[in-house]
Parts: C-alpha cells; structure tokens; sequence
C-alpha cells in the first residue's frame, strides 16, 4: 500500500507493526524538516504509548516545541511531526488539534486505549480516505493505496457518479467507490475493534462564520488593511520555514502576488517564482506575472508551454488524480508543479483569496441578475431566455466581433456567446441561491446521463446550508469555502504538487486568516465594482495596482478548442456510442448530442463534456471491467 505512494514521499519509508494488537501502518516521505533518521515515520512517542504517521505540516511547531519542553516532554529531533505526536500524548489528540497551525492528516494508534484516531486539517487540504475489506479497517492518503489491500472490490458507487458529474468532483464524505468515504475537513474519527469509526467536529466553519458574523467589530479602513497585513505576514512567515529550497507560484493575479509580495519582504534573498504561460492571449498570464516578479526581485522562472506539452500531461491525469475529477485547470497546475519542482521542494501558492474576500464572478453575476431581474413575470424571463438561446453562442461571438472595436473596454468579454447562454439559463430561476446552484454545475441534470443513480444528499445541496447567513454573496461564498475549496481547489492543487513531490502551502487559508476574515463586513471586500478590496489595498503596500489590475481569468487551458482539434481523436474513442452502451455507466444520448453541438462550433460544452471523458480516462486506467 504505501509502495503506491512513492511520488508522495520519494524520500524515505518506514512501517510499524504490531501484530499482537492487528495493526500495521506504512508511510513515505517527502523530507521538508529534519531531514536526518530522527525524522523518519511511523515514529513512536518518548513513553512509547502512542505511533503516528502525518502527511503535511504544522507551521507552529517550535512554539508547541518550547511549550512542551516545559511541561518536561523530551524530543529526539526536531522534526514537526514528533511535536505532534508528543502534543498529542500530553494534552489528549483532540486538544492538541486545536492548538495546530498548518495542513495535515494523521493518524495515531494508542497502545493503551487500543484505538486508532485519524485527523484531517481544518480546511482539508490534506486528503484522507478510508473503508473496510472484510474485517479489515483501511486507510491512505490515496485510492490507489487502498486499491493495494488484496480483496478490495472497487465498484462504481453510481449515486456518487451522478454527483460527480453534477460537480466536476466526487464531494466529502463519497468517493468514487462503494463503501469508501472520505474523513471531511475539520473531523477526527476513532476507530475501535468491531465498532464503526467515531466520527467528531473538531472545527465547525459553520459554527465559526455564525459567531463572526454576529460579533463584527467596528473597524476602518484602514484598521482592516493593516490587520490584514499582519496576520497574512505571519501565516507568510511560518510557511517559509523549511530545510529544503522554497519557492513560489505566481500568476500575477491579486493572490498570488501578494504572497509573493510577503515573502519577498521578509526574505534576504531572491525569492524563485514560477509561472506557466501559453501562446494563446486569453490563457496567458505569464506576461503580468514577469511583470509582478521584476518589480518585486524574485528569481523568476516562466515556461511557455506548447499545446504538445499541454496535452501529453492528459494521459497522466488518471494516475494524478486516481478518483474522477474534472476541473480543466488541472492541467496547468501540474505543468506548474513541475516547472517548480525542478529547483525547489516547497511552494507557496494564493489559493484561498476568492472564498475569503468575494473574489469569484459568480457572486456578482448571481446577485446582478436577480436584482435586476426579480420584478419580471416568470413568464417574461423565459422569453427573453428563450430569445437568446434561439441564436447559438457561436453566432453571438461572431455579432459581438464586429462591434467589440466600438465598445468601451470596461464592456468587452471574453467568450460572449457563452456567457449569454449562461444568462438564459439563470434568467428562468428564482432567487440567487438557485442561480449559484447553477453555475457551479457542470450538468444540471446528471441523471440524464447517469444510469442506476439516486439523488444523495451531499452539503452542496443542503437548502438549510448558510440559511442563518442573511447576506446572499456571503451564503455563496460560505458554501464555497466549506464545498468547493476543499473538494475542488485542494484536491486539485494536493494531487498535482505531490504527484511531483512538491509540498504546496497557502498562506490565505491559515484558518486564522479564515476566522478574522469572516469578521470583516462584505463592505470590505467588495466595493465599487472590485472584489477582494481589502486584500488588493495590503498588495498596493507592495505592487503598483496598474501591475495587477486585469480582467479576472482564471487559470485555465483552452480545452474547448483542443477537443475539436488534437484532442478530438482522443475523445471521440472515449466518447464512442457502442462503448458508452457497453460500459453500462452512462445514456449514450445526452452525451453524443453534447458532443455533436461542441463539435459544430457554434457551442461550448467543454464543462459537461470533460468530466464525463476523465470519468472514461479513469476508468480505463482503473477498472478491469464495468
């Protein structure tokens, strides 16, 4: 089992195992601090009562370190993961956790009480699965780990198929296969001989964003912009500790480059940065990140990679990521990853600045159109629905050609035709939670082409979720933070750095940052017409905002494009109607007209045509039969 999990930690092995008691635990590592033995896992606590393996990090430790020291506890090393473990031993596991900062998932088996617990960080960036083979009780960082342990059956669980192809991924607590769940974020399981695991909140975002919400201080301006700074130098600084090279991710975006900013204010040196850019304009950031980087000083590395590169990492995508997922953006993140890893072991990245500060479009376009649009007949929307989409998206890009020169710039858009279809389509709902519910759907009715699925209840799809926040952009971007963030963009990002070996550590996501975030007014972060206010006026301190301020892109490949071109052989024997029919998984129907109509060019069905071809990429590599 952990043989599998070489490309998660090339540096080392271990295993503990103690037959007596049944238990045995693997690991591999990737070596971050105290590279010497004493740093090697499974390690065992001073009083020889507790064994823990740990994926990740925590960035406090030599505080938790010096503290224990006190209280007369004694290390051999000075790794992060022995501080756990002799936390763990002195205050009690759940405890501890709340005194971690950083990402993680652990497990500890006490060999007094005879119980194993498993611990997962408080915003999941850490990935930990588990089921039962038999009598057995397994658990991994990855599926492939689990598919190791002789007698796992590995069947499609159809009902979390069906919510994969309505999300683009399989979300907490399903998997891909029947009995195989995830531990959610902020969550502890104990797991005792003949007795389904525990499972306990040890972190409630709920819980948290309810009681910063109702204990809003008054604050100014500029009080919020220092206050920022600060924590975010702190969450910077504790992330840059390590014995091996560092470095970071940089798009030139308002996120990344404020990390970037941080970290090269608090460092001596050059900090190395890396950017991916492609030869297409609309999917290049590379130019504004050069930009950001030469004003900043960093040692900056960019790489412009051909569609050939871009599209010989497809193949690999269903060994990165061993349980379907289907956010395009996957690409570039493992060409990133890899640009990176070639002089570095440890990467900091921006993630989290959209969930925090109200930075996705989808936000604004959700609260937009239903203002504007709420006092209309249901009758009259559908109409002007029906009037839009009776002209193909193709056909609006080409009307919109031919104007765009007269437009003002504030005006223009990329991919109009598109997103007029996107508007068709939320003019006919009702109210800003059913138009978020949409756009973050990539088939809106995936029964359609799932066969053998039931509806399952998933948190995403919980009326009641975010209902005590009265603010419709702050109920999005809740939502956000407890679905998408953890089962989307650290799925994504955990995948692609350690299929490489690469350690990924976010900065905005210090749940610290998360807590005082929640606390500040949507004033705050939205205003005037741009998002993440308060985060863009710490960048300033740093960058001149003429070097940032773009339309948002996002970080994406042209997958539309490459499915009509070098990728449409590829996908056509995917998407093949016999071989559809013969898997048994999918209706042929929906899917072939899907792809007919991309194929003419006049549409972009590239988000509900992807996540049914990783779903066929997946399978190949993985199932031996349906």
């Amino acid at each position: 089992m952990a043989a599998t999990l070489t490309h998660r930690g090339p540096d080392d092995s271990g295993t503990w195992v103690d037959a007596t008691a049944g238990i045995a635990l693997g690991f591999k590592r990737l070596a971050i601090i105290d590279l010497s033995p004493t740093g090697r896992q499974p390690m065992v606590s001073m009083d020889g009562r507790f064994v823990i393996v740990c994926n990740g990090e925590i960035y406090n430790y030599r505080e938790l370190r010096e503290e224990l020291g006190c209280r007369g506890r004694r290390f051999r090393g000075h790794s992060d993961t022995e501080v756990i473990l002799e936390a763990c031993a002195e205050w009690g596991i759940e405890a501890a956790l709340d005194r971690f900062v950083g990402m993680f998932a652990f497990a500890v088996w006490d060999r007094v009480e005879r119980e194993l617990t498993l611990c997962r960080d408080r915003l999941g960036k850490k990935p930990l699965y588990y089921t039962n083979v038999g009598t057995t009780f397994l658990f991994g960082s990855e599926l492939k780990a689990l598919r190791a342990y002789p007698g796992f059956s590995g069947a499609v669980d159809r009902d979390a198929l069906a919510l994969y192809l309505r999300f683009s991924y399989v979300p907490v607590p399903y998997s891909i296969h029947t009995g195989v769940r995830k531990l959610p974020p902020g969550h502890l399981a104990v797991i005792r001989p003949g007795r389904e695991p525990e499972i306990r909140c040890y972190w409630d975002a709920g819980l948290i964003v309810q009681r910063a919400l109702e204990n809003r201080p008054a604050i100014s301006d500029a009080e919020a912009v220092e206050g920022l700074d600060g924590l975010l130098r702190t969450a910077t600084a504790c992330r840059m500790i390590a014995d091996v090279p560092l470095g970071a991710f940089l798009s030139g975006g308002v996120d990344s480059s404020t990390v970037v900013a941080l970290m090269q204010a608090q460092s001596s040196r050059p900090v190395k940065t890396f950017s991916i850019g492609f030869h297409i304009e609309r999917y290049n950031e590379a130019e504004a990140a050069k930009a950001v980087a030469k004003h900043l000083g960093t040692e900056h590395t960019e790489l412009y990679v051909t569609p050939g590169e871009a599209l010989a990492v497809i193949p690999c995508l269903p060994d990165v990521y061993d349980e379907p997922f289907a956010d395009s953006s996957q690409i570039p993140t493992l060409l990133v990853s890899q640009l990176a890893r070639r002089k570095v072991t440890v990467a900091l990245s921006g993630d989290g600045g959209d969930e925090l500060f109200a930075g996705y479009t989808r936000y604004a376009w959700a609260e937009q159109i239903w203002r504007k649009t709420q006092f209309l007949p249901a009758a009259v929307r559908r109409l002007a629905a029906g009037s839009i989409e009776c002209v193909s998206p193709g056909r609006w890009d080409a009307l919109y050609r031919a104007v765009e020169p007269t437009l003002p710039s504030r005006w223009r858009q990329m991919l109009p035709g598109d997103k007029l279809h996107k508007l068709a389509a939320l003019l006919v709902l009702d109210g800003p939670d059913a138009i978020y519910q949409r756009l973050v759907s990539s088939w809106h009715h995936p029964f359609d082409a799932v066969l053998g699925a039931r509806e399952r209840q998933a948190l995403l799809l919980d009326p009641a979720l975010g209902q005590n926040i009265p603010n419709s952009t702050e109920r999005m971007m809740f939502t956000d933070l407890v679905t998408y963030l953890a089962n989307d963009i650290m799925v994504k990002v955990d995948r692609a750095s350690m299929a490489v070996g690469l350690e990924v550590r976010g900065p905005l996501l210090d749940h610290r940052v998360v807590e005082w975030a929640w606390r500040l007014p949507l004033t705050l972060k939205r205003r005037a017409g741009h998002s993440k206010w308060v985060l863009r006026q710490v960048l300033y301190r740093y960058v001149p905002p003429e070097l940032v301020e773009r339309p948002k892109s996002g970080f994406g490949v042209p997958i539309d494009v490459w499915l009509r071109g070098p990728l449409r052989e590829w996908a056509e024997g995917l998407l093949d109607e016999r071989r559809l029919e013969q898997d048994g998984f999918f209706r042929p129907e929906p899917i072939r007209e899907a792809w007919r109509r991309h194929l003419s060019g006049h549409y972009n069905l590239h988000h509900q045509l992807w996540p049914i071809l990783m779903f066929q990429a997946w399978k190949q590599r993985w199932l031996s039969q349906p």
